[in-house]
């Protein structure tokens, strides 16, 4: 069975930090938005198009974006993508032990 694109999936949580994957088919995009933890996005598969207001530019498979706490931000794919981004320092949650989600 293939995947849809345009896809979040959660991966992994160890209390203040979440590893989620993204999937995107060539032509989407993520609406702007705004994050209340930092953020760091890294390509797997494809590049990303980004934007915060006062930069864009591309993220290459292997490379890395940091996304700061309450910064807008959009970023779109011209080709297939995949990149996991891993959540850093959720708020209220206490520290516990890795819980790696497996598909089914």
């Amino acid at each position: 069975m293939e995947r849809k694109p345009l896809g979040w999936e959660a991966i992994a949580d160890a209390g203040a930090l979440r590893v989620v994957g993204l999937r995107l088919s060539p032509g989407q995009r993520v609406q702007e938005h705004r994050n209340a933890i930092p953020v760091a996005l890294i390509v797997t598969g494809g590049r990303l198009r980004f934007d915060d207001g006062a930069h864009s530019g591309e993220v290459g498979v292997g490379e890395m974006m940091l996304i700061n706490p309450g910064e807008r931000h959009t970023y779109r794919a011209d080709v297939a993508t995949s990149a996991y981004l891993v959540f850093a320092g959720l708020p209220g949650v206490r520290s516990r032990t890795w819980t790696l989600r497996r598909r089914a």
